[in-house]
């Protein structure tokens, strides 16, 4: 009996300490996108991609840039969700995703996408990149033509393609990142200092908050590197582009905002498309926004999407 009394006691005990504990809060993010969004991984291409789904129709993948994650597209995708299914990963390294060792050359990345997108059955996609996204687009629509309905590119010149020399050797910040370990090193638990010095200093577009969500999704070693990783790959890149010379049908969007460093490269950067075999090539400027396109002018960038998506 004593024994029984004793077991009882310790179970009660602890049934008290269990039922005090919280379950793990849910994504914040993922709860501001509203009903019918869910958060998913999948295993493709040898690692783990975190993804966020929602609504029906023909599906668009949106593709985040640098240093930013998912929620890029958070201001976006529930309006694009009334139409479309919306998928938006997180790119290989970075937040939910697994962060390997290699991998991060834009082909392999959208080979990443390329799966998940089987995976989830969404058949033909349009992809929508932004940045460093913006280029894995590119290589997505050229690798995977007849799974490709379109592609858009924001923001974003692309390596071994003009006017990619002159227009990205004056930016300090590329040849730094490339540096093997350097900025591993020195900005180690500084992200969010960083980020918003080289990236968010548009206070009335990226609040404190915003800036600590991107820093957390490349706070561990791993994926801080990872994101340097984007930038090392940069010469890789240039290589696959610049060997892509035969004829492509696949509709492309590029776009810049009309404050960025890139706003005036529209019709150079239609002029190379076409000479690298592209058909169908439009190109758009973002009023009244700097490179970040889609967080500055989310409704016209929804605008555009849905026009060229549908």
């Amino acid at each position: 009996m004593k024994k029984l009394r004793t077991l009882l006691l310790v179970v009660g005990l602890l049934f008290a300490l269990t039922a005090g504990a919280q379950k793990p809060a849910g994504d914040p993010a993922l709860a501001g996108l509203g009903r019918g969004f869910v958060s998913g991984t999948a295993h493709v291409n040898g690692t783990t991609l975190h993804y966020v789904r929602g609504g029906r129709g023909p599906a668009i993948v949106l593709l985040h840039g640098y240093p930013q994650d998912w929620t890029e597209y958070r201001d976006i995708m529930p309006a694009l969700a009334k139409r479309f299914t919306v998928v938006a990963p997180d790119l290989r390294g970075v937040g939910r995703s697994a962060a390997p060792l290699d991998g991060y050359d834009a082909p392999n990345l959208a080979e990443d996408v390329r799966q998940l997108a089987q995976r989830l059955n969404l058949g033909k996609v349009y992809v929508v990149g932004h940045d460093v996204g913006g280029m894995v687009a590119y290589a997505y629509a050229r690798l995977n033509p007849r799974t490709t309905r379109g592609a858009m590119v924001l923001d974003v010149p692309l390596p071994g393609i003009d006017p990619w020399d002159e227009t990205t050797g004056r930016m300090w910040h590329i040849g730094f990142h490339q540096v093997p370990g350097l900025p591993e090193a020195l900005i180690a638990d500084r992200q969010a200092v960083y980020f918003r010095y080289t990236s968010f200093s548009d206070t009335e577009t990226f609040s404190d908050a915003d800036v600590d969500r991107y820093a957390a999704a490349y706070a561990k070693p791993d994926q801080l590197r990872a994101g340097f990783e984007f930038y090392r790959a940069f010469p890789e890149n240039g290589e696959f582009n610049a060997a892509q010379r035969g004829r492509s049908d696949v509709p492309l969007v590029w776009a810049a905002g009309g404050r960025s460093p890139f706003a005036d490269l529209g019709p150079e950067m239609a002029e190379s498309l076409r000479a690298q075999g592209s058909t169908d090539v439009t190109t758009a400027v973002v009023p009244d926004s700097d490179h970040f396109v889609v967080n500055a002018q989310p409704e016209f960038v929804t605008r555009m999407i849905e026009r060229h998506a549908s």
